[in-house]
C-alpha cells in the first residue's frame, strides 16, 4: 500500500502553499483535494479552496479557524505539515501526488468490477460501460460525488452567471453553430446537449453539419465526425468545395483552372493542420461510440462538438425492436454529451408522410422513431428548402404531359442559390421558430440570409456555360 501515497511529498505541497499563498491557484488548477490520501491533507485544501474563493489569507491562523469551524482539525497532523520542508519547484511533487492518486482509483475500480461482476451479475456490456466511464473519469481526475451539495452547485452557478454577464450583449453563451441568425435563435449549443437535425433526402441534411465542422474547425476547436454513410474523403471535399468556393463538380473530376488549382492547393495545407477527426468505418453502436468519443475527448480536449451522420445507421443492442434500440442510442448520446460536456449533433431521418401533406415544412411527430429522439434531444433543428417540392413537382407534371402526348415548359427555373429553412422543432431552453439561410447549391454551402433586397444572379458571358449553376446535387 506504500507505493499508493507519500505523505512527505503531500505535506511538502502544502507547506509551500502555506509559505507562498501566491503558489495555491497554480496548483489547485492540477489537483483537487481528494488527489491527497491523508483525510488532514484533503480537509486542508478545501480549506484552502474556501478561503482562496472568499478572498482571505491562506495561512495558518486562518486555515486553523476555517479548520476547527468544519470540526476538523488535527494539531499533530498540523505541526507535521508546518514542520515540513517547503519546496520552490512543486511540478515534479505534483506529478507524483497526481499519480498514486490515479493509482488508488484503479484499484477501487478493480474492487468495484469484481463486485459488479461476481456478486452484482451484471450484464458484460454494462460492466465494460462502467469501466470505461470509469477510466474516462480517472484519466480526467474527475470522479463524481454521488450528490452535489447546495454550496457547491450554487458557487457553479454563479460562476456560470458572472461568465454570460462578462460577455455582455453577446447572445451566444454556448458552441458557435457557424451562423449568426441560428445563434441568435439558440445562443448556440450548450455544454452536454443532444441536438436532432433532422430533413428529407436532398435538403442537405450532411451539407449543413459539414458547414458546422468547418466553422468550428476554422476557430481552431475541435470536431469530432461519426460518418456512417460516406468515406472521409468525400466529407473532405465537400469541405474544400465550401471553404473554396470551387463548385463539387469541378473538384470531383478535377476540372480546374490553374488559380483554382494554387486555391485548393492553399486550403488543403490549411485543413491537414486542423483537429477533425473523422471515423469513416460504417459501423457504430453506441458502446462504440462512447469508447472512441471517450478516448479522443481525453486525447485531445479541445473537442468542441462531435457530429453522428446520421442516427438510423447506428446499430442497437436492443432484443425488443427498433423501437428500443433507438431507444437505447439516443438516451445513450444524450448521458454522453453530458458526460463530456460537450454538444452532440446527430443527424436523424424523417418520416415520408411529410409528402403527402399540402405543407411538407417537417414537425416533430415526423422524425422517424420519434418517442425516444424527441425525448431526450435538447434541441431538433429541421433542414427545409422549399425548391426541393417545386422542382420535384414540376418535373412530375413534366413527365405526366410527355406520357400523353402533350407539350410542357416548365415554369421552375434552377437558381445558384436557394432560399432554406431551418425550423427549430424543439429547443428546452429557448424559443421554437424559424431562421432563414441561403443554400449555394454549387458549393454545398449555407450561408446566412441578408436582410435587404432580393437580387438574382445572371450570367451575359456568351463563354461561361450554359448549365452553370444547374449542377445536380446526389441524393445525401
Amino acid at each position: 500500500m506504500e507505493n499508493m501515497y507519500n505523505l512527505n511529498i503531500e505535506r511538502a505541497v502544502l507547506s509551500a502553499i502555506i509559505f507562498d499563498p501566491e503558489t495555491y491557484e497554480e496548483i489547485a488548477s492540477k489537483l483537487s483535494y481528494s488527489d491527497f490520501y491523508l483525510p488532514f491533507h484533503q480537509h486542508i485544501f478545501a480549506a484552502m479552496e474556501e478561503l482562496s474563493r472568499n478572498e482571505k489569507p491562506i495561512d495558518e491562523e486562518f486555515l486553523r479557524a476555517k479548520l476547527n469551524a468544519m470540526g476538523k482539525f488535527d494539531e499533530v497532523a498540523m505541526l507535521d505539515l508546518l514542520s515540513a520542508n517547503p519546496i520552490s519547484n512543486t511540478a515534479a511533487y505534483l506529478t507524483e501526488i497526481k499519480a498514486k492518486s490515479s493509482k488508488r482509483a484503479l484499484a477501487t475500480l478493480a474492487t468495484e468490477i469484481k463486485k459488479v461482476v461476481i456478486e452484482d451479475d451484471l450484464p458484460a456490456e454494462e460492466v465494460m460501460n462502467l469501466v470505461e466511464k470509469k477510466l474516462y473519469e480517472i484519466t480526467q481526475n474527475n470522479t463524481n460525488e454521488d450528490f452535489r451539495e447546495s454550496s457547491e452547485i450554487t458557487l457553479a452557478m454563479m460562476d456560470e452567471i458572472n461568465r454570460l454577464k462578462a460577455l455582455g450583449n453577446s447572445k451566444l453563451i454556448g458552441t458557435d453553430t457557424g451562423f449568426k441568425n441560428l445563434n441568435d435563435k439558440t445562443s448556440g449549443f450548450g455544454k452536454g446537449d443532444l441536438v436532432i437535425i433532422a430533413a428529407r433526402p436532398a435538403m442537405g441534411k450532411t451539407a449543413l453539419v459539414l458547414n458546422m465542422a468547418l466553422k468550428a474547425i476554422e476557430r481552431n476547436e475541435g470536431v469530432a465526425f461519426f460518418s456512417l454513410e460516406m468515406p472521409a474523403e468525400q466529407l473532405m471535399l465537400r469541405m474544400l468545395s465550401a471553404k473554396t468556393s470551387i463548385p463539387l463538380q469541378a473538384l470531383r473530376v478535377g476540372d480546374l483552372r490553374d488559380e483554382q488549382w494554387s486555391q485548393l492547393a492553399a486550403a488543403t495545407a490549411d485543413m491537414s493542420q486542423k483537429k477533425l477527426f473523422v471515423d469513416d468505418g460504417g459501423y457504430a453502436t453506441i458502446h462504440h461510440v462512447r469508447s472512441k468519443l471517450r478516448k479522443l475527448k481525453s486525447q485531445h480536449p479541445e473537442i468542441s462538438v462531435a457530429i453522428i451522420d446520421y442516427l438510423q445507421l447506428m446499430s442497437g443492442e436492443g432484443k425488443e425492436g427498433r423501437q428500443q434500440e433507438v431507444s437505447e442510442i439516443s438516451r445513450g448520446l444524450k448521458q454522453l454529451a453530458r458526460e463530456l460536456q460537450i454538444p452532440i449533433v446527430a443527424l436523424s431521418q424523417l418520416n415520408r408522410g411529410v409528402e403527402s401533406r399540402d405543407n411538407k415544412r417537417p414537425m416533430l411527430s415526423d422524425l422517424r422513431e420519434s418517442g425516444a429522439i424527441e425525448q431526450d434531444a435538447d434541441i431538433i433543428l429541421f433542414v427545409y428548402r422549399d425548391d426541393v417540392y417545386r422542382e420535384a413537382m414540376e418535373k412530375e407534371k413534366e413527365m405526366k404531359a410527355k406520357a400523353e402526348g402533350k407539350p410542357y415548359e416548365s415554369e421552375f427555373r434552377k437558381k445558384p442559390e436557394e432560399d432554406a429553412e431551418i425550423i427549430i422543432g424543439k429547443q428546452r431552453n429557448g424559443p421554437t421558430g424559424t431562421v432563414e439561410l441561403v443554400f449555394q447549391k454549387n458549393f454545398t454551402r449555407f450561408v446566412d440570409k441578408v436582410a435587404g433586397p432580393a437580387f438574382e444572379i445572371t450570367y451575359e458571358d456568351a463563354d461561361i456555360p450554359a448549365n452553370t449553376g444547374n449542377i445536380e446535387i446526389p441524393t445525401i
